[in-house]
């Protein structure tokens, strides 16, 4: 939800998130955990009520927000909670977690806990912590660290959808993210989320200099046809992908690299990260789209050296989620948050702006 970073609109039994393969950067997955057939012998029934009585530890009223967010589908199509279940319907309930067999466990894993109240909980991560368990990764995540905090929250079951982090960031994305603590808040930050009134705003050091000092990105996003791993750009309207739009100020000007400013109207996986390389302009030292390459300046011996040494200041992709806005789902005040860049990003901002001032290399 960057971008890993969609919806984020998980909000009851199901949901969907934004941030990579822990989608990323705000970037949306549902993954399916429920599938049943009815009998052929089923006199007609309301969904919600069928699926109480087929599915153990849950309600009717978090069916009915699932169904109303259009996360429980009967024959590959959304179906509301009125929906009359006929013979040999095929339903399918999606969560915004991949299907695993381990619960979610509390881990004492340090926090830094920007804001708390009794609705919601504003985190500054880490570069290099996972956001929520899943491929290969169902330990030591921020979705287990924040168990922990609130472990004696009779309230927040860590297991449940219906609480916990409305959108993502990638692992090695380092800023602010919001998790709720109850089910009223996820709903109301999740439909935040999902009109895109929340407003994100990232840092990002990238290769290239810009003839323009700000602009506009349009293109769907969708997985690449050849690497599961990247996220490549479509055309608008070819109906590849899902539509999304990065809008991006140049703060900066380094010489062989800049740093910018992007805020982010759409909120698809690695957004920023495949928008930027699709206009030239890869992330500084984003190992997965290229950035990892010296891709500016001539490759002389002292050079080179220098772009190494960035390279290991600040050892991933350079990007910050700096500034996270909403309002309050409980008392409807504007809430705005700024996260200071970690000191890996200060370095290597710090050793390009040393550079460009002497020009030596």
């Amino acid at each position: 939800m960057e971008e890993n970073e969609d919806l984020l609109y998980n909000n009851s039994i199901g949901g969907r998130d934004t941030e990579e393969e822990e989608p990323d950067e705000e970037g949306t997955s549902v993954y399916e955990h429920h599938r049943l057939t009815a009998d052929s012998g089923q006199k007609p029934m309301r969904i919600d009520k069928f699926l109480t009585e087929h599915l153990a530890g849950t309600s009717r009223n978090r069916l009915q927000r699932a169904a109303e967010q259009d996360f429980i589908l009967v024959n590959g199509r959304p179906a509301k909670s009125s929906y009359k279940v006929k013979p040999g319907d095929e339903i399918v309930i999606l969560l915004d977690r991949p299907k695993y067999d381990n619960d979610i466990v509390p881990e004492d894993i340090p926090l830094d806990i920007v804001y708390e109240d009794p609705d919601v909980l504003v985190i500054n991560k880490p570069a290099g912590l996972v956001v929520h368990p899943g491929c290969g990764n169902y330990t030591g995540t921020l979705v287990n660290a924040i168990a922990w905090h609130l472990r004696d929250d009779p309230d927040y079951d860590p297991n449940d959808p219906a609480v916990g982090l409305v959108h993502r960031i990638d692992k090695d994305t380092s800023g602010l993210l919001v998790a709720a603590k109850n089910a009223d808040a996820k709903t109301n930050l999740g439909r935040q989320f999902f009109h895109k009134t929340t407003r994100r705003l990232y840092n990002a050091l990238v290769w290239g200099t810009f003839a323009e000092p700000e602009g506009r990105i349009e293109g769907n996003i969708g997985r690449h046809p050849k690497d599961r791993m990247q996220m490549a750009v479509f055309p608008p309207g070819s109906g590849t992908g899902k539509p999304a739009v990065t809008h991006f100020r140049v703060l900066e000007d380094l010489g062989h690299v800049s740093w910018v400013e992007c805020r982010l109207e759409t909120g698809r996986t690695h957004q920023i990260r495949a928008h930027m390389k699709h206009i030239g302009h890869p992330l500084f030292n984003d190992a997965r789209y290229g950035g990892d390459e010296i891709l500016r300046g001539m490759p002389t011996g002292k050079y080179r050296q220098f772009v190494q040494n960035c390279f290991a200041a600040c050892p991933r992709q350079a990007l910050h989620a700096r500034t996270l806005g909403f309002v309050h789902p409980r008392t409807g005040q504007e809430m705005d948050f700024t996260s200071p860049l970690p000191p890996d990003m200060t370095a290597l901002l710090e050793r390009w702006r040393t550079y460009i001032a002497h020009r030596e290399l």
